[in-house]
């Protein structure tokens, strides 16, 4: 098998993986037939994982609703915490405007936002 392409084969491999692991560890050879079947499906369904499971990169609406909630942050005290009007922060978190690059700017840095998911880059 060179690519897993169906979820029954990638099912099937995540189970002999299991079956392998008890039978590997840092001591046994690379050139043992479990070492090497568990590095190859280990390939093959990390592989087939990354194109049909990624969850791929948070949206900022999605991190500032994730922020209020772990802050105990209402919409009003998260505007005033970040500078702005209460309504200007409603329109980033409803999508209809992004932040200017002052407002990005405080954002990453109050409330611990990776740059790249405030600037959409």
């Amino acid at each position: 098998m060179t690519k897993i392409e169906t979820k029954a084969q990638y099912d099937w491999a995540v189970k002999r993986v299991e079956e392998l692991l008890p039978l590997v560890n840092d001591e046994t050879p690379r050139d043992d037939p479990n070492s090497i079947e568990l590095e190859l499906l280990s390939n093959l369904v990390a592989d087939y994982s990354d194109a049909h499971f990624a969850l791929g990169e948070p949206s900022l609406i999605e991190v500032l609703k994730l922020r209020m909630y772990e802050m105990g942050l209402s919409q009003d005290s998260l505007a005033k915490l970040v500078g702005v009007s209460p309504s200007r922060l409603g329109d980033y978190i409803s999508g209809k405007c992004e932040p200017t690059l002052k407002v990005a700017r405080e954002m990453s840095r109050k409330l611990n936002i990776d740059a790249r998911i405030v600037l959409g880059v």
